[in-house]
């Protein structure tokens, strides 16, 4: 699947969040000075082009809603940075994270622990 713009990100956002939703629907959602219709329908059709987004017919009206969950979203986005800035490596995540300080050792232990519990 095709990766995302930060703002398309943010539309996304609004279905996670919200569900399905009218484009009238989702300028509300937005602070001022809001963009402007066009500008977010055609934000929302990419998305659908992307195969990130459905949509239901009313008439000539389009109520947009999510066709990737959050979920799968995080773990595919996840895994495409594994693989381009750790060669594939999901020990090497782990190193870098406990090199950085960004986990200590006792979460580490912790998150071992969780693991082996859960298999058994």
């Amino acid at each position: 699947m095709k990766k995302l713009t930060a703002r398309e990100e943010e539309i996304m956002e609004f279905f996670w969040e919200k569900g399905p939703l009218f484009v009238r629907e989702m300028l509300e959602l937005y602070e001022e000075p809001r963009p402007h219709f066009n500008t977010v329908s055609t934000f929302v059709r990419g998305l659908e082009e992307k195969g990130y987004v459905k949509h239901h017919s009313y008439g000539s009206t389009y109520q947009y809603y999510a066709a990737v969950s959050r979920d799968d979203f995080k773990k595919r986005t996840l895994k495409d940075v594994i693989c381009k800035y750790f060669n594939n490596s999901y020990l090497g995540v782990v190193s870098s994270l406990v090199k950085e300080e960004e986990i200590s050792l006792e979460e580490l232990k912790e998150l071992i622990r969780e693991v082996e519990n859960s298999e058994k």
